[in-house]
């Protein structure tokens, strides 16, 4: 299932070009499971060889994840949260989305507030989703849109240097690069902790005094 995916996002990106990175990149950030772990690299592959401009890449990547980012935010903005657990329980299987992944989410927002919003668009999993969070809590829409895209850029420039480092190695490191993005998550998920334990705590304590 993953390999057939992943062909069809390669086809799609090198028979589009930027459309399919936009179109791609909008599917992921509104709840459709599409690994952008496959499309930016690939298209930054594809910006190595010629065939794309790199920052042009990058740039409607993160476009694209803040068009689907904004669908996402107004299922939670107009929709009941009971409504919204209840077709997660439904159809959450068909998007990788579980209930307890979904209260996580919630909780994080709520103890972290906005700033959450930037740095889970650094992890695979919770960026997809965290705009629901976002839009329950009717986060202010300027600074949604200023922190996801901010961090949807990180992301998109990030895995799009990946593809172009790799270069003509793409179609032999490729495969690995799917099996090991466990590595990725666990270096980001290790950056925001410590940037949330440390840096926030620093800055609260600050406007204690």
């Amino acid at each position: 299932m993953v390999e057939q995916l992943s062909g069809l996002i390669i086809h799609l990106i090198r028979s589009s070009g930027y459309v399919g990175i936009f179109i791609l990149m909008t599917l992921e950030s509104a709840l459709i499971p599409i690994p952008s772990e496959v499309t930016m690299p690939f298209a930054g592959f594809l910006a190595q060889a010629g065939a794309l401009n790199f920052w042009a890449v990058a740039a409607v990547g993160a476009l694209g994840n803040l068009i689907g980012s904004l669908l996402a935010y107004a299922l939670g903005y107009f929709l009941e949260e009971s409504v919204i657990l209840s077709l997660i329980k439904k159809y959450g299987k068909f998007i990788l989305i579980s209930e307890h992944e979904y209260i996580r989410a919630v909780k994080w927002f709520q103890k972290y507030g906005n700033p959450i919003t930037f740095f889970s668009r650094l992890l695979p999993a919770v960026r997809t989703f965290i705009s629901l969070p976002a839009g329950l809590a009717e986060m202010n829409i300027v600074k949604f849109i200023i922190y996801s895209f901010l961090g949807a850029a990180v992301w998109s420039t990030f895995l799009t240097w990946i593809g172009f480092y790799l270069g003509t190695k793409w179609n032999s490191w490729e495969p690995y690069f799917r099996k090991f993005q466990l590595v990725i998550v666990v270096l980001v998920v290790v950056g925001i902790l410590w940037y949330i334990n440390h840096k926030l705590k620093i800055i609260k304590f600050g406007k204690k005094k």
